[in-house]
């Protein structure tokens, strides 16, 4: 069964001369323990169609089923308690509190549900140590490496055990080596965790790493490789 399910979702920005059709019906579907990558040259709708499903944007027409419920329809409030509590973002920029250690930037995470706190470091503590950085943990984020603060921040994403994982070119300012570890460790917390991902990325070798590769050219999706209909 689909955790996320989208089925004709267009966005149209602007109007009359200044319309644009960012997303153009686009249908598509991500299982629990699935990893999606997303690609397509720049202005093809990725982002917005990720900002879409992170409810960060609402559709124009269609609908988007995240475990049965149409997300599509929520007020303000319920898109507020959606982002917070079923996705977890992952972007290009850690955007980790620099003086903060890796654990307490993880901790901050949980706090804000009132969760408990012995809980909540024990659960830090398994995400960190799942993620090779048990080492790292009590180390403050401005001194880690680059791989290292991604890696953080797919941890942190992971806090409110959300349904839902959307990434935003996760190593894009990494280098190959590197980028293949961050996307190695996140395919691998997707598949145990159950959790379904989307990732955006313009690198191919990145993206091929994903259960499946989705392409998005002037709106439309489509399997990577495949001819626009």
């Amino acid at each position: 069964m689909a955790l996320l399910e989208l089925t004709d979702i267009t966005k149209t920005f602007g109007a009359g001369d200044q319309r644009v059709e960012a997303l153009r019906g686009v249908s598509m579907a991500v299982e629990a323990g699935e990893m999606v990558a997303l690609v397509g040259p720049s202005g093809s709708g990725k982002s917005t169609l990720l900002a879409i499903i992170g409810a960060l944007l609402t559709p124009t027409a269609g609908s988007m089923l995240i475990g049965g419920r149409d997300v599509a329809t929520f007020d303000a409030g319920a898109r507020t308690r959606y982002r917070r509590d079923q996705v977890g973002f992952v972007f290009q920029a850690s955007n980790l509190v620099p003086f903060l250690t890796a654990r307490e930037n993880l901790l901050l995470v949980g706090e804000f549900g009132g969760a408990d706190k012995g809980a909540l470091r024990r659960r830090a503590d398994e995400l960190l140590k799942e993620l090779g950085l048990t080492e790292a943990a009590g180390q403050a984020a401005n001194r880690l490496s680059g791989g290292q603060r991604q890696r953080v921040a797919i941890a942190r994403a992971l806090m409110r055990d959300p349904l839902l994982i959307l990434v935003d070119e996760p190593t894009a300012s990494l280098d190959t080596t590197r980028g293949a570890q961050v996307v190695e460790a996140l395919r691998e917390e997707i598949h145990g965790r159950h959790k379904a991902c989307v990732m955006v990325t313009h690198d191919l070798e990145m993206a091929a790493r994903a259960d499946r590769v989705l392409e998005i050219r002037d709106g439309l999706l489509r399997a990577h490789g495949a001819p626009v209909v």
